[in-house]
């Protein structure tokens, strides 16, 4: 049984393939604003696939890809579809899929308690943790912007301040305004990270495992202490798990 999987974010959406346990080596990509039955169909007629599923925090994009994917059996996370750990969250449809996918994924490979940081458009920390009654649940988490949409909005709030391409610094203390922007960005987000890890840690019950997934993550994570593993196949996990237990 072949899987199609869609994680479709804000900026872009990606494709993978599962055949029963196992994520297979294929992998596509498309801009989220180009989705499109002529796109979808251009991109995908050289695959074949048994079921789908779509993990979407874009509504309007969602309904196209439901609409491409519907001729054979297909799945849309959300929060009422049955996942290995319950959910302890007061208005569970205001959860992203994508938070959803993550905290499935983390629980299966890693255990709990763990923290899932996702960086992509924004960066999300998700907390699994028992609950009263001892079972893992989805607990919350934190929703912070994303590095590259800080450093875009200074460039473009600032007439002076250039828009600059994410790397490794070379020195905290900045000889250019490049640089400058560049220390700021990467040592103060890093700083962000640490700090908000530190907050979620008090309330934890006991100490978290802390996985980093997402476009931006090797480069803020690097020599991070905090971070246990580094897993950019995250989503599309807990999204194969998902599919196994809806479809």
């Amino acid at each position: 049984m072949r899987t199609l999987i869609v994680d479709n974010s804000n900026t872009r959406t990606k494709f993978a393939m599962a055949e029963g346990d196992l994520l297979l080596p294929w992998r596509a990509t498309i801009p989220t604003a180009d989705i499109s039955h002529d796109s979808l169909n251009e991109l995908l007629t050289e695959t074949s696939w048994d079921q789908s599923i779509i993990g979407s925090v874009v509504p309007k994009k969602a309904a196209v890809l439901s609409s491409f994917l519907d001729s054979r059996p297909t799945h849309q996370l959300n929060h009422l579809s049955k996942l290995p750990i319950t959910i302890d969250y007061p208005k569970p449809e205001q959860i992203g899929a994508d938070r959803l996918a993550n905290a499935t994924g983390a629980y299966a490979l890693y255990g709990s308690p763990c923290v899932v940081l996702d960086f992509g458009t924004a960066v999300t920390f998700d907390v699994i943790d028992q609950t009263s009654s001892e079972s893992p649940a989805y607990q919350g988490g934190v929703i912070a912007p994303g590095l590259a949409s800080m450093t875009e909005g200074l460039a473009r709030r600032t007439a002076l301040l250039p828009h600059i391409e994410l790397q490794e610094p070379d020195s905290a203390i900045g000889k250019t305004t490049e640089q400058a922007m560049l220390a700021g960005a990467i040592y103060g987000y890093r700083g962000l990270v640490s700090g908000i890890l530190e907050k979620l840690r008090k309330e934890i019950s006991s100490e978290p495992v802390i996985i980093a997934t997402g476009g931006d993550a090797a480069l803020i994570t690097r020599n991070m202490s905090e971070i246990q593993h580094l897993n950019p196949e995250l989503t599309f996990e807990g999204l194969r798990l998902i599919a196994t237990l809806n479809i």
